[in-house]
């Protein structure tokens, strides 16, 4: 028998009352193709236990998502379980006493040895206590290229950001559009955030970002940053889509050079039936610093009056986090597991190069696990006004950047 079938009959026996065959919403913002897929795996691996998922995806963006959600758990309408990113974006429901606690299905699994890194654990547990459970690792520090638009070309496929905005008169010149960026504000801060990586360099990022220097922000190397930006928004001007996987469809179809995008967009890739290494090229850390944030999804759990949905609720905890569950569900997702005790050898070259950057330690935490929500929100405001007006110098956006981050501190 299974590790996370013990665990979870452990649990339906402690929790008095508790039936299989319990209905549980899980609501989530997944509706693209890899991540209907993805999803698609946790609904399987929920209804052959012996309860059953019911889906409520909600379309759009997580900016979307989340208000609603919240609205929903606040107003006293909760869901059985619902995604976040790791960090502090449920910390308010938390502390507000409207999460499960659920340190009881972490202690029963050994969550605080399997999962890793340890700060993905760490971004759930409040007052040790654990609240969420983490599925995945979600890196934003990649550039996504079409190989087939520079094999058409005639030159070589590039192997950095450098190369990257040197080939743009000739993608341009044959028709193509340089780089691909859909027009919501996530978007463009994920893309300034994988640019400071790779213009700024790894100790510049942690001395502003988990430091809260801002001199370092006011300075001289992040005016850097914000002038590849300002080169790279023209090399975006003729992108015109909305959704992010509308960009990532570009790449795929030839009519884009690249996208700079999380490894979700290996999902999309996938579904489309192109394979890594050979139809498309994936550069972490934009090839130039190849280290990876550890951000990524966790699924908390309203608390509920009802004792079966609780017992539901737990024994989706511990399913999540279960070895085959792990595997078979970031396959599809094009993430990294939280876990490196599984068998990946289905990994793809993409994959691959992530859990190589993970072995070796060359990891970062993820923005929501260092800003607040609201100043995640006021960023990528400020991208989408920077990335959309050419007019805007990167001196100009600095700026507002500093008054942001020092507002947040």
């Amino acid at each position: 028998m299974k590790t996370w079938k013990i665990a979870a009959l452990m649990l339906s026996v402690a929790a008095p009352g508790a039936a299989f065959a319990t209905e549980l919403e899980v609501t989530h913002w997944w509706t693209s193709g890899g991540e209907a897929a993805a999803v698609g795996e946790l609904a399987k691996a929920f209804d052959a236990s012996g309860d059953k998922w019911i889906d409520g995806a909600i379309a759009g963006s997580g900016g979307t998502a989340r208000p609603i959600m919240i609205s929903r758990i606040t107003g006293g309408d909760p869901m059985g379980a619902t995604q976040f990113n790791h960090g502090q974006q449920a910390l308010e429901l938390v502390q507000a006493g409207l999460m499960q606690d659920i340190t009881d299905v972490a202690e029963a699994n050994n969550w605080a040895e399997v999962i890793f890194p340890k700060s993905l654990l760490e971004a759930c547990t409040v007052d040790g206590k654990v609240y969420c459970a983490p599925v995945n690792i979600h890196s934003p520090e990649w550039l996504w290229l079409s190989n087939k638009v520079y094999e058409d070309i005639g030159i070589p496929v590039p192997t950095n950001w450098d190369e990257f905005v040197a080939s743009a008169p000739q993608v341009e010149a044959a028709g193509k559009i340089p780089l691909a960026l859909g027009n919501q504000s996530w978007q463009s801060n994920l893309a300034f955030g994988a640019l400071a990586i790779a213009i700024g360099g790894i100790d510049l990022w942690k001395e502003i970002n988990v430091n809260k220097n801002m001199e370092a922000a006011a300075g001289p190397e992040m005016l850097k940053v914000f002038v590849a930006a300002a080169d790279a928004r023209k090399l975006a001007a003729k992108s015109t889509v909305q959704d992010w996987n509308q960009a990532t469809n570009l790449v795929i179809t030839d009519q884009a050079a690249g996208q700079i995008m999380g490894d979700w967009a290996q999902g999309e890739f996938q579904v489309a039936g192109e394979v890594a290494g050979k139809d498309y090229t994936c550069l972490p850390g934009m090839g130039v610093n190849e280290y990876i944030s550890t951000g990524g999804d966790a699924f908390y759990f309203p608390l509920n009056a009802d004792p079966e949905i609780t017992a539901a609720q737990k024994r989706l905890a511990a399913l999540l986090v279960s070895p085959e569950v792990q595997v078979a569900f970031n396959l599809k997702k094009g993430s990294l597991p939280i876990r490196g005790d599984v068998d990946l050898s289905a990994a793809n070259d993409c994959m691959n190069k992530g859990l190589a950057i993970l072995a070796k330690g060359n990891i970062l935490p993820g923005g929501d696990m260092v800003w607040s929500p609201d100043v995640q929100t006021q960023l990528g405001d400020l991208q989408v006004e920077f990335w959309k007006s050419q007019d805007m110098t990167a001196e100009a956006a600095q700026a507002q950047y500093v008054a942001i981050l020092s507002a947040g501190l």
